[in-house]
Formats: C-alpha cells, sequence, structure tokens
C-alpha cells in the first residue's frame, strides 16, 4: 500500500488501504471459475443466498445510520438491495424459496459482524462503500458474465440493475463525495480503513466456502 497523507480523503484512503484485500478477495477460485463459466446457475443461486443475508444485515444498519447527524448523507434508498435478491431467488429456487436456501458459516460469520459494528458511522462507511460501489463497478461485469456464460436473462440478476441510478460514475462520484464529507477525526478514519479489510477477507471467506461446495469439473 503506497504511504498516504493522513489528510487525503476517506475515499481515497480506502480504495489505497484495501488493495490487496480487495484483490485476494477477487482472486478466489469459485469467483474465477464462476467468471468463466465452468460453474452453472445453481452456484450463483447459492452466492446470491449468501447475498441476502449480509445486505439483510447491511440495510439493517442503513435504518440505524440514517438517524445519524453525519451519516444519514450516506444512506441512499437508490442502492437498497434486500427486494431485489428477493426477487432473484423466487426466480432461481421457486416459490418456496426461503426454505430452500442455505446459509453458510462464514456468511453468518459476515453477518455476525455487521450485527455488531453495522450501526457505528466509521464501520458502516466501510462496510457500505466496500458492498455499494462494488456492486455499481465490478458487479456489472458478474451480471454479463452470468448471462454469456449461462443464458440468464434480466430475471435472476435484479440485484445488479439499479434503475434508479441511471448514470453509475456520476453517482459513485458523488457517493465518494459523501463519503469524503463525513468529518471523521483520525481515529474514525482509521477505524473505517482497518474494518473496510475485514470486510473484503469476510467476502473472500463466504467466496471460499461456496468453492468447497461448487468445485465446478475436475
Amino acid at each position: 500500500m503506497p504511504t498516504l497523507a493522513p489528510e487525503a480523503p476517506l475515499s481515497v484512503l480506502l480504495r489505497e488501504g484495501t488493495r490487496a484485500e480487495h484483490q485476494e478477495a477477487e482472486s478466489e477460485e469459485f469467483v474465477s471459475r464462476l467468471m468463466s463459466g465452468d460453474l452453472d446457475v445453481a452456484a450463483y443461486a447459492d452466492l446470491a443466498a449468501q447475498q441476502l443475508s449480509v445486505y439483510t444485515a447491511l440495510e439493517e444498519a442503513s435504518a440505524v445510520v440514517r438517524h445519524d447527524a453525519r451519516g444519514a448523507s450516506l444512506v441512499f434508498d437508490e442502492l437498497t438491495r434486500v427486494p431485489a435478491i428477493e426477487r432473484d431467488l423466487a426466480h432461481l429456487y421457486g416459490p418456496g424459496w426461503r426454505s430452500e436456501i442455505r446459509v453458510l458459516p462464514a456468511t453468518r460469520a459476515y453477518v455476525a459482524r455487521l450485527h455488531d459494528v453495522g450501526s457505528r458511522l466509521a464501520e458502516y462507511a466501510a462496510h457500505a462503500y466496500t458492498r455499494y460501489l462494488g456492486d455499481l463497478s465490478g458487479g456489472q461485469i458478474v451480471q454479463r458474465m452470468m448471462q454469456r456464460h449461462y443464458g440468464m436473462g434480466a430475471a435472476g440478476l435484479e440485484f445488479y440493475d439499479f434503475p434508479e441510478i441511471p448514470k453509475a460514475k456520476r453517482f459513485k462520484d458523488l457517493y465518494r463525495e459523501r463519503l469524503d464529507g463525513l468529518d471523521l477525526d483520525d481515529a474514525e478514519t482509521a477505524t473505517a480503513v482497518a474494518e473496510a479489510q475485514e470486510a473484503f477477507r469476510l467476502n473472500r471467506a463466504v467466496f471460499a466456502e461456496l468453492g468447497e461446495s461448487h468445485p465446478g469439473p475436475a
């Protein structure tokens, strides 16, 4: 990680401070196999089931942070993902999806972490940053690969659609501005960067467990 001035914007500190963890998460074999077409729709459906638990916890935290004098500016209704994930799961598993999906131990650990710290502004900013900006960036590539390799259409992939955000780049720029304007003190800033690193590690652990369940062809 390059040395950054302590007065660097929070968005820059988060990006640079998580570069290694981000790359490690993306390099997990499950991700590589899924994106290259070596798995199947069932593997993606299992991933979506884990996302439901994570985003339910994250958006419960959003409801708390919304009432924070500083943090309210970072909560956008346009980013809400739980209803879209639920529609995806209904398509992927059928009407009885709630009794069909499972929650992996690594996902439970991720959710527990969100429940423990997600309502505190610095930690919330870290988790929201890693999830939502990822959805608006790399998530769009995931959607295209699922369509290309597994013949999926719009149904089952609504998670990656943001109908209220027609210009992703403009919105991401706004989100970074809001991050930078949170007025975190030095200790909170350090906490946010450390928590963002932890968020990527938790996500990587989920990918690792998914990989054990979906090894793909020998």
